[in-house]
């Protein structure tokens, strides 16, 4: 869809007020600066902030300017009969997300919740759009799974402004380090350790990591990795570890094993996964190769999904406390929201990683 230019100042403007870079009252750029920012004409300026202003976004003042209009929203919450929670992960329909969004739906529901659910599909540009969306309507609060945690994000803003507002959120799975905020978590350190420490344990030596490095989950798997390989005092190839992004992670690994398994050099003997997702599709690349899991090479994943006993192998893998998560999360968010704790008296959830051990990985033979 085509954007007409007074449309895209018009959202920009609206950005700048949505994200806390204008606040309320404060006087914003004049006719002649926004003409230079833009490259557009004084018309196009005029019709962009004219809508703005009819919308309620900004006031003008005769001889002064144009500003800012106050956009809390105390009294619109006041007014609805129903208190709304905005849950907004990564993905909503597929993988283990339905179980941790079921796990806080329930319990908001029974307490009179409405909930809102978004999925950013892992990209920046759609965090964005959401927070947006969100600042604009009355919600009450927020729970938040970050959008490519591993990265600097560009969307800092938007959080800042919420707090402004005085709307409460949390996050789950991983979280944004510039906010130190209150957040559910699972120490992948140590469930990327317990992974490769099993193998490692079983006589296992050239063991490939696949870890997906856009989100922190996956740095801090691959750091267990790496830890649990210096415990044992075994050197690590640096053409064992595959790293890949949100956008590769249905291509790259893939290719990358194929390749390896094709390489004249030593076959690696154990596979360790940056989740359950990954290790089936893996599965595919072995059974093309006549490779039996595990009498040929083993394989761990990770999270305990419903994918961990899909298949014929079921996988040894790395349990994730999704419908706890999800109520927990939940739980916290409504203790904020109906002031039984003050965000400040309100401690993360650090949840410790257990090995769920299956017929995914076998012992090796002493040489």
């Amino acid at each position: 869809m085509n954007v007409t230019k007074y449309g895209k100042v018009k959202q920009e403007i609206k950005s700048k007020i949505l994200d806390g870079s204008y606040v309320p009252h404060q006087k914003i750029s004049s006719e002649n600066e926004l003409m230079k920012e833009f490259g557009v004409s004084r018309h196009t300026i005029r019709v962009a902030i004219g809508e703005l202003v009819n919308e309620g976004w900004l006031y003008r003042e005769q001889g002064a300017g144009t500003f800012c209009a106050v956009r809390n929203k105390p009294e619109a919450i006041i007014q609805k009969s129903t208190k709304t929670i905005a849950i907004i992960t990564t993905y909503i329909s597929n993988y283990i997300f339905p179980t941790i969004i079921r796990g806080a739906e329930s319990y908001l529901s029974e307490r009179g919740y409405q909930v809102v659910l978004y999925s950013t599909n892992n990209t920046i540009e759609n965090e964005k759009r959401i927070l947006e969306t969100i600042i604009s309507q009355p919600v009450d609060g927020l729970i938040i799974e970050p959008t490519k945690s591993a990265y600097s994000n560009p969307n800092i803003n938007y959080y800042f402004n919420l707090e402004r507002l005085q709307v409460p959120y949390i996050m789950m799975n991983a979280f944004y380090d510039e906010l130190e905020p209150v957040c559910l978590v699972l120490n992948d350190e140590k469930g990327g350790f317990l992974q490769t420490d099993h193998l490692i344990k079983k006589g296992h030596k050239n063991i490939i990591g696949f870890f997906k490095t856009d989100d922190l989950q996956g740095v801090k798997r691959m750091k267990g990795y790496v830890k649990a390989h210096r415990a044992s005092n075994i050197p690590i190839n640096p053409t064992n570890i595959i790293s890949y992004n949100s956008e590769e992670k249905d291509t790259k690994p893939i290719k990358e094993l194929a390749n390896l398994l094709s390489a004249q050099t030593e076959f690696p003997t154990g596979l360790v996964c940056y989740n359950d997702e990954l290790a089936i599709k893996l599965l595919d690349v072995l059974r093309e190769r006549k490779l039996n899991v595990p009498e040929d090479i083993s394989i761990v994943g990770y999270d305990n999904s419903f994918l961990a006993l899909a298949s014929e192998v079921k996988l040894t893998t790395v349990n994730h406390p999704k419908n706890d998560m999800g109520e927990r999360a939940a739980q916290m968010i409504v203790d904020l929201i109906e002031s039984k704790v003050e965000m400040k008296n309100l401690e993360s959830v650090i949840y410790e990683p257990e090995l769920v051990i299956r017929n995914s990985t076998k012992e090796l033979e002493s040489e």
